[in-house]
């Protein structure tokens, strides 16, 4: 097992990976930039290193300085969290080349997953149902326009290279391709430094189901079941729950096969989610392979009993996956809100000054989060401030639970997303888990 770990993040998710790491006896080396010199991150961690100014790209993105860090204080290991350089090969392959062991997958495993229109071509050799659209990258508008004609509008035009609902548009008409084939390249090479594109039949009122997989080094694969990731967006999640309402046993049977099938054909180690869009005839199609552990990865911990942080690590460590289902059982349902700093009615992010938190609790509440009273939400970084999970022995009983951990829920100073949920869980349709993605675009407009 490793000696210390070093974690290349921020905020909840640091924090969460240091509990993991002392609990496995693991020594715990912090970054930070100069303005989260005060973070809980830093705080609880056994050691730390600053490693730039508040920006991102020249703090938490600047590989030189964390491989530093990791080298200074004598780290056998780095943590990437999710986000920042998470899903980087170029990180995952510096890291080995410095004998210091990435906790993920490897840099190949995110190098090719990492290319959507290249992961396609994998599962769909695999026998994975994906979505029809092209089979190599988008060379033109022309070639766009073509293709778009064959699988029939509307269709979405995408970043190879995507992910976090960026770099992507939905195409209704032919005479706009043209414009966004144009305007999505540049955004495409501005957020992920290549401009490639490819093309998909869009799917209408979709359900976005994911799988949550663990894969070894000696090639044992398990999945831990689903999570409906629905409720979002502009392709942001906003709330996700455990196991997904309305999915039959046969096709949550089918999805999960498909999961380790497409686990298996890429060669995957480590924590990874296979996603999966679900159309209103139960069909199912491949849509990515996050090569991370997940925001939304503590309603799996819930329903499991499992610790996926550990089970990451001990993989990364070389350490054989817990084996059957012996080891765990899906019990009760979960839940969890994304609270943001964001204003609830038009999700603009808002920073400044907490001056006054009260944080829900009692059985069956969890909440995940770096913040506390008199905390300053920094302008710098993702408005995620906060992860608000419940638990209950089913799903109406969750639905009560995160309905009054969210009454209980109270910050002042900045505006949240608090209000938004606090609407969603008194809905219908949510109830009764008649929603897709297209949920709360419907909903706000009401």
């Amino acid at each position: 097992m490793f000696q210390k770990i070093l974690i290349a993040n921020r905020g909840e998710i640091a924090l969460r990976i240091i509990r993991a790491c002392r609990e496995l006896g693991i020594k715990t080396v912090s970054v930070h930039s100069t303005v989260d010199e005060n973070s809980p991150h830093v705080r609880f961690s056994d050691e730390s290193v600053c490693i730039g100014p508040p920006e991102s790209h020249l703090s938490y993105l600047q590989i030189p300085a964390i491989i530093s860090a990791a080298e200074i204080t004598g780290a056998d290991a780095i943590h990437p969290g999710y986000g920042f350089l998470s899903e980087n090969p170029h990180f995952a392959e510096i890291c080995h080349s410095c004998k210091i062991k990435f906790i993920g997958p490897t840099s190949e495993n995110i190098r090719i997953l990492g290319n959507k229109a290249k992961a396609k071509e994998i599962m769909k050799a695999a026998g994975v149902p994906v979505i029809p659209g092209t089979e190599d990258q988008l060379d033109s508008p022309e070639t766009a326009k073509k293709m778009a004609r064959e699988i029939g509008y509307p269709v979405i035009i995408k970043s190879c290279f995507g992910g976090g609902g960026r770099g992507m548009r939905i195409v209704e008409k032919e005479e706009k391709i043209e414009a966004i084939f144009s305007s999505l390249q540049k955004e495409a090479f501005n957020s992920f430094g290549e401009s490639n594109l490819y093309i998909e039949k869009y799917l209408q009122k979709p359900k976005h189901i994911e799988f949550q997989i663990l894969a070894d080094t000696e090639g044992n694969i398990i999945h831990l079941g689903e999570r409906d990731c629905s409720i979002q967006r502009r392709h942001q999640k906003l709330i996700e729950e455990t196991p997904a309402a309305q999915l039959s046993d046969s096709l949550r049977k089918k999805m999960g096969e498909a999961a380790i099938q497409a686990t298996k054909a890429a060669n995957y180690t480590s924590a990874g989610t296979v996603e999966f869009l679900v159309d209103s005839k139960g069909g199912f199609y491949f849509i990515e392979v996050n090569t991370r552990i997940q925001v939304e990865h503590p309603i799996t911990e819930l329903v499991t009993g499992i610790d996926l942080i550990k089970e990451q690590i001990k993989i990364a460590a070389g350490h054989k996956l817990l084996s059957g289902k012996d080891n765990f059982r899906f019990e009760g349902h979960s839940i969890e809100c994304r609270i943001n700093a964001e204003d609830p009615k038009k999700f603009i992010p808002c920073s400044g000054k907490i001056t006054a938190l009260n944080l829900p609790g009692g059985p069956g509440v969890r909440v995940d989060t770096a913040i506390y009273c008199d905390y300053t939400v920094l302008p710098y970084y993702d408005s995620l401030i906060a992860k608000l999970i419940v638990h209950g022995k089913d799903r109406e009983e969750a639905i009560r639970k995160m309905d009054q951990a969210l009454h209980e829920f109270q910050v002042e100073g900045i505006k949240t997303t608090i209000p938004f949920h606090r609407k969603v869980f008194k809905n219908k349709n949510f109830i009764k888990g008649e929603f897709h993605t297209d949920f709360v675009d419907s909903f706000l407009q009401h």
